[in-house]
């Protein structure tokens, strides 16, 4: 129904608009008529005719107006006319496009110069087609039809790095492991080794100088003594 009632409102402007634009030509202009003193021919080269205009011939008793076939208006022949009128005051609608072709029945008039063709061009406004009805948007799929967010956007986890183990290296057994040797073990070694030794004299430094300088003191006694005896 709002369909149809938009189409006559259309339609009805369409009408209004073309009626408003219509034009009606004198035939002759202001200053001249449907008579043998016009030049009608000149006058119809300076006009448009378009497609809901009108056509005004006024003109005397002694004349009237012809509409004939092409073959009719170039030879002047009024025995066998479309249309004849002969008012005085004749309006002739241009309701199509096309060529139209008019002449005076008077003898003699039409090759005298009273005869008209008129073009009618076919550029009336149009009715302009209705609007179509704007297509329903479908609801989006971000939100359900409860309109709830959808879930939020997670970033993609990333996954632990691993880390390249490294395995101890063996351990020294205590073969190939040199070990030093503390100060209290020394201290026994050296006391054991002068217990367990056939000569006396002890194998410290200190004990070891005491020892020289009794030896040396010793010798040097012995020739003090044999000079002595």
């Amino acid at each position: 129904m709002a369909i149809l009632k938009t189409l006559v409102s259309l339609a009805a402007t369409a009408m209004v608009v073309q009626l408003a634009m219509a034009a009606t030509h004198s035939v002759g202009g202001a200053n001249g008529g449907w008579d043998t003193s016009t030049d009608v021919e000149t006058w119809v080269a300076s006009q448009k005719f378009s497609v809901g205009d009108n056509l005004r011939f006024q003109y005397t008793p002694n004349h009237d107006v012809l509409e004939v076939t092409k073959a009719d208006y170039d030879s002047c022949q009024t025995s066998s006319p479309l249309k004849t009128y002969s008012d005085g005051n004749t309006l002739v609608p241009l309701t199509s496009p096309g060529k139209r072709y008019f002449i005076c029945g008077t003898l003699g008039h039409c090759s005298q110069g009273m005869k008209i063709e008129i073009n009618t061009l076919a550029t009336s406004p149009s009715t302009p087609p209705p609007a179509s009805p704007a297509p329903k948007t479908s609801p989006s799929p971000a939100k359900s039809a409860s309109g709830s967010p959808s879930s939020p956007h997670l970033p993609p986890t990333q996954s632990p790095s691993v880390t390249p183990s490294v395995s101890p290296s063996p351990a020294k057994t205590p073969e190939s492991a040199p070990v030093s040797p503390s100060p209290a073990d020394v201290t026994s070694t050296e006391s054991s080794e002068t217990a367990s030794s056939p000569h006396g004299p002890p194998s410290s430094p200190a004990n070891r100088n005491r020892f020289q300088r009794c030896l040396t003191f010793g010798f040097g006694l012995v020739p003090v003594v044999l000079l002595a005896l």
